[in-house]
């Protein structure tokens, strides 16, 4: 599987990399300084087009940090998202400016990282753990065709695509990928009867959003993400948890 190394030295950089992490909660009393989504007043409709006015409520927060890969301009990517929730749902706006989409890997469960698609990652209750081979944070890939892939508790590559409803929308070289997902919580078992969180105000999750870029290859070129994660090894989101930036759900 993917760097297997990173779960070598997990134990060594896990601290370093989310000591000084901008997007981490604040201690009881201080100013919280993650990602806010506020209530939508009604479900938006996942369409990929975002009409609804709730979305202006929303604030735009950039993906601009290269985990992996080389220096990129604003032409060939640049992206930024938003997010909302009602009780149900945690909805999620992506705005990507990438020149050129691209899928070459036609198996949904084979080097799915390797081509252009969407990866929202979600820490139901912010525990900060190790989640690769278990539940208690979910590392969702996103494909162009909507599958939505992650590693589940027998260390096998699964689809989810029942935990979200995806639509995406694309002029010229802007896609909007617009996303509505069911939370899970860390007693998740795939295959089995599961019943999604309900969501509430004031409740803080890990939450961070990226975008694997892949133009002229059959390899991602690019891995981009909305956190800075310290050290040379960038690559942890689907390992650790605790490397996610904090998200607040406002009423």
């Amino acid at each position: 599987m993917r760097y297997l190394f990173v779960f070598i030295v997990i134990g060594l950089t896990a601290g370093l990399a989310c000591k000084d992490n901008p997007t981490e909660t604040e201690k009881p009393g201080t100013t919280f300084k993650g990602y806010i989504a506020p209530k939508a007043s009604d479900a938006p409709v996942v369409d990929g087009v975002a009409a609804e006015d709730d979305w202006n409520n929303a604030e735009w927060y950039p993906i601009d940090q290269l985990w992996l890969g080389n220096a990129y301009t604003q032409n060939d990517f640049n992206g930024r998202f938003k997010v909302l929730w009602t009780e149900q749902k945690l909805y999620v706006l992506v705005e990507i400016t990438d020149d050129k989409l691209t899928d070459s890997h036609s198996d949904p469960l084979v080097n799915y990282w390797d081509d252009d698609c969407l990866e929202v990652f979600i820490d139901e209750d912010k525990s900060a753990d190790i989640h690769q081979y278990n539940y208690s944070a979910f590392a969702y890939h996103i494909a162009l065709n909507y599958n939505a892939v992650d590693i589940g508790s027998d260390r096998q590559v699964h689809l989810f695509n029942d935990h979200v409803d995806v639509k995406r929308t694309t002029t010229g070289n802007i896609t909007v990928w617009e996303c509505g997902f069911l939370i899970y919580d860390e007693t998740f078992v795939y295959g089995g009867d599961n019943t999604p969180v309900t969501l509430s105000a004031d409740k803080i999750m890990g939450f961070m959003v990226a975008y694997c870029d892949s133009d002229n290859s059959t390899s991602r070129e690019n891995f981009i993400g909305s956190v800075e994660i310290k050290g040379n090894d960038k690559n942890l989101g689907w390992v650790n948890a605790g490397v996610f930036g904090s998200l607040k759900l406002v009423d």
